[in-house]
C-alpha cells in the first residue's frame, strides 16, 4: 500500500441535534479523545496519507480542534446540507489530483481500525473501482441492504424501497466507502437529486460506477466497528466497547487487571508488562506506567509517568505534570501536581505535592503541604535527597530544603533549609497546670446559675 497515494474524506458536517449538545457531535470525547480523532487516528494508521474534513457552516470549533491536533488536514466546508455526495465535493480541490485510493468516512464512527480501512484499500489495489463497507446487524430495520450477485455488489436498496425479499438480507451498508481516485470527480458529479429528499446520495455512486464498467464490491465489518453515535446512550455504548477492547489488549500485554471492568484507560494510555492495576482506577489521558509498578484502587492519574516498581494509592490522585520515580510512592489520600518524586521516595499519606521536586529516598511525613500558590503565580519547592519533613508540616514556597534536611513536625517552612540542618517553625509549647479543671468547672458554674 505505501506506493499508492491515498485521500481519506471525513464528513463531520452533522449538527448532532440528538447529543442535545453546544459541543459539535463529532468533538464528543471516546477514552478522553474526540471522535473525530479516532477516526483521524485510523486513517492514518492505515498508511493514507492526506485528510480533508468536511465541516458544515460554523464548524469554528472542530476547525480549532484540527489546527492543534491534525494541522495537515484540510478543512472543507459544506454550506448547504445537500447529501453525502455534495458533502464529499466539498474536497473537490483534493479529489481533483485523482490519488490512487478515496476513502470516505464518518467523524461520529469512532471504532473503525486501520486494518478495516487497509482491507477496503487493497480491494481498490486489486482492481475495484468501488468498496462499499458492509455489516449485520442483529435487527436490519431501517438500514440500506447490499444486494449482490455473483460476488459483486449490484445495489444499494433502502428498505423503503426494497422488496420483501430484499429486506429479508441480514447484509446492510454501513456507510463507509472507497473509491478509485481516476475519475471521481466526474463519477460524483454525475449523482443526481432525484429523489424524495432532493439530495445527492454518495450510495448512487454504486449503480453510476457499475453502469460504466467498473467492479463495485462489497466487505464485511463486524457490527460494532461500525456503529455510529448520535446520542448520549450510542456513545456510552460505544465507550464500553473501546473500553473492553483496550482492557483485553492491555492484558494480553502482560497487565493485570483484577476487575478489569471497573478500569477505564485513555486514548494514549501506555502500561507495561507487569503492571497492576487494581479496581476502580481512572487514567485520563497522558498516562505512562513502567514495568513492575502497582496502582492500587481508587486512583486516577492524568498526564503522568509512573517509573518502574512505583506504587500508587488506594485512593491517590496524579495531576498533570507528575513524575513518580523509579519505587517511589505516593500512597493514600495524596495528590501530586506538576511534581517529580525522586526514585524511592515516600508521600505515604494524606499529603499535597504540587511544583515540587523530591529528591531521591526523601520522606514526606502525613498532612505535608507545598504552598504553591499565593493568589497570582505559582511557585516551586525542592526537597532534597534524603530530606525527611516531618508530620503536619506546611512549606511555603518558594523554598527549598537542603540533602538530607530535617523539618520537624508540625512546622511552617517559609525560608530555605541547609543540607542537614534540622529546621524548627512552631511555636513553643505552654503548660498551664490546672487550668482544664478550672475552666471545666467555672462552666459548670456559669450553667447552673442559667438554670
Amino acid at each position: 500500500m505505501t506506493e499508492r497515494t491515498a485521500l481519506a474524506v471525513i464528513l463531520a458536517a452533522g449538527d448532532g441535534t440528538r447529543m442535545r449538545s453546544a459541543l459539535p457531535k463529532v468533538l464528543h470525547p471516546v477514552a478522553g479523545l474526540p471522535m473525530l480523532g479516532h477516526v483521524l487516528g485510523a486513517a492514518a494508521s492505515a498508511g493514507i496519507g492526506r485528510r480533508a474534513v468536511v465541516v458544515g457552516a460554523g464548524g469554528a470549533a472542530v476547525s480549532a480542534f484540527l489546527a492543534k491536533h491534525a494541522p495537515d488536514a484540510l478543512v472543507a466546508e459544506q454550506v448547504e446540507r445537500r447529501g453525502t455526495a455534495h458533502a464529499v465535493l466539498a474536497a473537490g480541490a483534493l479529489l481533483a489530483a485523482e490519488p490512487d485510493d478515496v476513502l470516505v468516512l464518518y467523524g461520529d464512527t469512532p471504532l473503525v481500525t486501520p486494518e478495516t480501512l487497509s482491507r477496503m484499500r487493497a480491494a481498490l489495489a486489486e482492481g475495484a473501482a468501488v468498496v462499499v463497507l458492509g455489516f449485520r446487524p442483529a435487527d436490519p430495520t431501517g438500514y440500506g441492504r447490499l444486494i449482490e450477485e455473483d460476488g459483486r455488489l449490484v445495489a444499494i436498496r433502502e428498505e423503503r424501497d426494497a422488496t420483501p425479499a430484499e429486506r429479508a438480507i441480514g447484509f446492510c451498508n454501513a456507510g463507509l466507502m472507497a473509491f478509485s481516485g481516476k475519475g471521481l470527480l466526474d463519477l460524483l458529479r454525475a449523482i443526481s437529486n432525484d429523489n424524495a429528499k432532493g439530495e445527492f446520495y454518495l450510495t448512487d455512486a454504486v449503480e453510476l460506477a457499475r453502469a460504466r464498467g467498473g467492479r463495485v464490491v462489497a466487505l464485511e465489518a463486524p457490527a460494532e466497528e461500525v456503529l455510529g453515535v448520535n446520542t448520549r446512550v450510542e456513545l456510552a455504548a460505544v465507550e464500553a466497547i473501546w473500553q473492553s477492547r483496550a482492557r483485553k489488549a492491555a492484558m494480553l500485554a502482560g497487565v493485570t487487571m483484577p476487575a478489569p471492568e471497573t478500569v477505564f484507560l485513555a486514548h494514549d494510555t501506555r502500561l507495561d508488562r507487569d503492571v497492576l492495576v487494581e479496581p476502580n482506577v481512572v487514567f485520563g489521558p497522558g498516562v505512562s506506567v513502567a514495568e513492575g509498578a502497582v496502582i492500587h484502587a481508587f486512583c486516577h492519574l492524568e498526564g503522568a509517568t509512573v517509573e518502574a516498581g512505583a506504587s500508587i494509592g488506594p485512593f491517590a490522585r496524579l495531576r498533570p505534570g507528575t513524575r513518580l520515580g523509579a519505587g517511589a510512592r505516593a500512597g493514600n489520600f495524596v495528590e501530586v501536581k506538576n511534581a517529580e518524586i525522586g526514585a524511592g521516595a515516600k508521600v505515604n499519606h494524606l499529603s499535597y505535592i504540587g511544583d515540587a521536586f523530591v529528591g531521591a529516598q526523601a520522606n514526606i511525613g502525613a498532612g505535608t503541604i507545598t504552598c504553591n500558590y499565593d493568589g497570582f503565580d505559582k511557585h516551586r519547592t525542592t526537597i532534597g535527597a534524603g530530606a525527611f519533613i516531618g508530620s503536619n508540616s506546611a512549606l511555603v514556597a518558594p523554598v527549598a530544603i537542603g540533602d538530607g534536611g530535617y523539618v520537624a513536625s508540625g512546622s511552617v517552612i517559609t525560608e530555605n533549609v541547609d543540607a542537614d540542618a534540622l529546621a524548627l517553625g512552631r511555636a513553643s509549647q505552654v503548660a498551664k497546670p490546672g487550668w482544664a479543671a478550672r475552666f471545666r468547672a467555672r462552666k459548670r458554674a456559669e450553667r447552673a446559675g442559667r438554670g
